[in-house]
C-alpha cells in the first residue's frame, strides 16, 4: 500500500486563494488544492490513501477547518487537523476531539509560532502519545518565518516527548538537509520525505544514504500535494537504488506503524 503523508486540501470555494495566500517563493502548485483534484491525482500515481493536512492560520479559524477536514475521512483521506497556540490547551484538544480528529499538522512558516514555543509544548504534552503529529521544518519564507522551525527544534521535541508521534517533513529541515542530517540522523523522529518543487532535484544517492543512516523504518513518504507531483515523487522514491524492502517501508510500511488504527480499516 502506498500511503502519502503529506497533501493539502481545501473547500473547493476557497482552494485558489487559499493556494495564492500560503505561497512559497520559486515554487508553483501542480494541483488544484481541492478534495476531488487530489483524488484524481491518487489514481493516477497509486497512491491508495493521503494524509489530508488542515491549516489554521489563525485561532478563530481552528474549528472550522477541523470540522472541514474531519468530513473528509473515508478509505482513502486520513484527517489530520489544526491546533494553534493562542487557544488554549482545553479549546484545542475540545475541537479535535469533537469533530473526532486524531492527528495533527503544524506549519510555523504559515501560522507564524516556532516550534519551541511554550504554549505548543504544553499542547504536546496534553498529547501524549494519543496524536500522531507532522510538522513543517525549515525554510521558505522570510527571515523570521524560517527562524520558527529547525532541526534544533525537532531533537530537543523529542528528547522532551518521547512518546508524542512525531513526523518531521522535508527530511527534518527544507532548504537546511546539512543541519537536519547533522542533528536528526539516526534519532527517534520520523522523517518524510517532501522536498518541493521535486526530490528529484536531490542527489540520489545522498537521500538513500540519509535513508539507511537514519533507518527506512523511520521514514514516511509525503508528497507536498498540490504543490508536487505524487507520481514523480514515486517515481524519484523508486529511482534511489534502495531495496525492495526499503522502498515498501518508505512507501507505506512505516507511516501506517505510526499512524495505526487512524488508517482506514
Amino acid at each position: 500500500m502506498i500511503i502519502d503523508a503529506h497533501t493539502h486540501v481545501w473547500p473547493d470555494k476557497i482552494a485558489q486563494i487559499a493556494l495564492g495566500g500560503n505561497r512559497v517563493e520559486g515554487l508553483e502548485a501542480r494541483g488544484d488544492g481541492t478534495v476531488s483534484g487530489l483524488t484524481e491525482d491518487m489514481a493516477a500515481s497509486g497512491v491508495q490513501v493521503s494524509c489530508c493536512l488542515a491549516i489554521a492560520n489563525e485561532a478563530r479559524h481552528v474549528d472550522s477547518v477541523n470540522r472541514f477536514v474531519a468530513g473528509l475521512a473515508d478509505d482513502t483521506h486520513v484527517p489530520f487537523g489544526t491546533v494553534h497556540v493562542e487557544l488554549s490547551v482545553e479549546e484545542n484538544l475540545d475541537s479535535l476531539q469533537r469533530h473526532g480528529v486524531r492527528a495533527v499538522k503544524i506549519h510555523p512558516l504559515f501560522q507564524k509560532y516556532a516550534l519551541d514555543d511554550s504554549r505548543l509544548w504544553e499542547i504536546f504534552e496534553a498529547f501524549g502519545n494519543d496524536y500522531a503529529v507532522i510538522t513543517h521544518v525549515g525554510e521558505g519564507g522570510d527571515a523570521f518565518t524560517n527562524s520558527l522551525s529547525n532541526p534544533g527544534m525537532i531533537r530537543d521535541i523529542t528528547r522532551q516527548f518521547p512518546g508524542l508521534r512525531l513526523m518531521a517533513c522535508h527530511f527534518g529541515g527544507y532548504k537546511i538537509l546539512d543541519d537536519a542530517e547533522e542533528m536528526l540522523a539516526g534519532t527517534d523522529v520520523v522523517l518524510e520525505t517532501s522536498w518541493p518543487p521535486s526530490l528529484a532535484t536531490l542527489r540520489p544517492e545522498r537521500v538513500r544514504d540519509l535513508i539507511r543512516k537514519h533507518g527506512a523504518e523511520r521514514i514516511v513518504f509525503g508528497s507536498d500535494w498540490p504543490m508536487t507531483s505524487p507520481a514523480e515523487e514515486i517515481r524519484a522514491i523508486e529511482a534511489l537504488g534502495l531495496t525492495d524492502d526499503e522502498v515498501k517501508m518508505v512507501l507505506g510500511g512505516t507511516l501506517a506503524s505510526v499512524l495505526g488504527d487512524r488508517l482506514p480499516g
